[in-house]
C-alpha cells in the first residue's frame, strides 16, 4: 500500500501502531500534542511532525480519546484524506465525523498501562481489528484500510458502528466496570493480603487511567446500560442460588452454562476461503464471527471463520 499513513496521537496504540507502520516500511508520520511525547517517539527513530499545519497524509489514524477528537478535527483544517481511528466506541464518532470519508476502526487489543513508553510494534499480531462497514462506507476505502491492517497481521472484522457498540459493551466496557466493582468490594487489608489469582485476573483492568474507563464507558453508555443490566440479572440469579436448599448445586447449575462457553474461547480459525468482495457478504461474515485475513490485488479476500469445537 504505497501511501503516506499518518497517525495523530501516540499513547499505547498510537504509539503501537507508529511503531508497526515504520517497522513494515510504510511512509508514516506521527504526532501528538505532549512535546515530551514527540521527543520520545523521535528517540525512537520514528517520523514524528511538530504541528498539525499542513498536514499531508493520504490515511490519517486518529489514535486520541473520543473527548479529544473535536480539537483534532478543528487542528485538520479542511483535510480531504481518509479518515479512521481507533476510538473503542463507534457511534459518536461517526456521528462526528458525518460528511468526511471515514471509515471508523477500533483494534480489539492493549495492555494496562498506556503511554509512549508501553508501545509495541507487535501489539496487533493476530488480534482483531473491528472495521466498520456502514451503507455510506466507500467500499475501496474500506478494502485499503483491511489490506493495511492485514499486512500488519490483524484479523479484520467487519462491522456496523451500532453492532459494534453493542458488543464491545459486553467484552470490553462492561469489565472495566465490574473489575472496578470487584476492587470496591475488597476494602479490607486481610481481603487485599489473601487476594491471588483470581482477584489479580478479576481486576487486570482496574488498573487502566479513569479518563479512559469514562470515555469508554460514558461514551457508549446506551450499550454499557442494556450489557450490565445483563450482567446484574445474572448475578442476581447467582445470588438467588445461595439462598436455596441446596447452594452448591444451584450454583454448579448457574456455573456451568459459562464454564462451557469460556472453555471453548479464543476461537479458532478453521480452513481460509477466498471469495468475492460483497458488502452484505462481508456484515454477515463479521456476525458469524469471521474476519478476513488478506485482501488480494484483484479485489478477491481471504477469509476465515470460527472453528466449531467441543470444549
Amino acid at each position: 500500500m504505497s501511501v503516506r499513513i499518518g497517525v495523530i496521537g501516540l499513547g499505547l496504540i498510537g504509539g503501537s501502531l507508529l511503531r508497526a507502520l515504520h517497522a513494515n516500511g510504510h511512509d508514516a508520520t506521527g504526532y501528538d500534542a505532549d512535546p515530551t511525547t514527540r521527543l520520545a517517539a523521535t528517540s525512537a527513530g520514528l517520523r514524528v511532525a511538530h504541528t498539525l499545519d499542513h498536514w499531508r497524509a493520504d490515511v490519517t489514524v486518529l489514535a486520541v480519546p473520543l473527548p479529544a477528537l473535536p480539537a483534532v478535527l478543528d487542528g485538520l483544517g479542511d483535510y480531504d484524506g481518509l479518515l479512521t481511528d481507533v476510538v473503542s466506541v463507534k457511534r459518536p464518532v461517526r456521528d462526528l465525523l458525518a460528511g468526511r470519508r471515514y471509515v471508523g476502526g477500533h483494534p480489539m487489543t492493549g495492555k494496562e498501562s498506556s503511554g509512549f513508553a508501553h508501545s509495541d510494534a507487535d501489539l496487533f499480531g493476530h488480534q482483531v481489528w473491528a472495521l466498520c462497514l456502514e451503507g455510506d462506507t466507500d467500499l475501496g476505502d474500506w478494502l485499503d484500510l483491511a489490506r493495511l491492517f492485514t499486512g500488519l497481521g490483524a484479523r479484520v472484522v467487519p462491522v456496523g458502528a451500532d453492532a459494534h457498540d453493542a458488543a464491545v459493551a459486553a467484552v470490553s466496557h462492561v469489565p472495566h466496570l465490574l473489575a472496578g466493582a470487584l476492587v470496591h468490594a475488597a476494602t479490607d487489608p486481610l481481603q487485599r493480603t489473601l487476594a491471588a489469582g483470581s482477584y489479580r485476573d478479576g481486576t487486570r483492568v482496574a488498573v487502566t487511567r479513569p479518563e479512559l474507563v469514562a470515555a469508554m464507558a460514558g461514551g457508549n453508555a446506551d450499550a454499557v446500560r442494556e450489557a450490565l443490566d445483563r450482567v446484574l440479572d445474572s448475578l442476581r440469579e447467582a445470588r438467588a442460588a445461595l439462598d436455596g436448599p441446596d447452594p452448591q448445586a444451584a450454583v454448579r447449575d448457574w456455573f456451568t452454562p459459562a464454564w462451557h462457553t469460556r472453555r471453548a474461547w479464543p476461537v479458532r480459525p478453521g480452513p481460509a476461503q477466498t471469495v468475492v468482495v460483497d458488502r452484505t457478504a462481508l456484515l454477515a461474515l463479521g456476525a458469524e464471527g469471521g474476519w478476513v485475513h488478506t485482501v488480494e490485488d484483484d479485489r478477491h479476500i481471504t477469509v476465515m471463520r470460527p472453528q466449531l469445537r467441543v470444549p
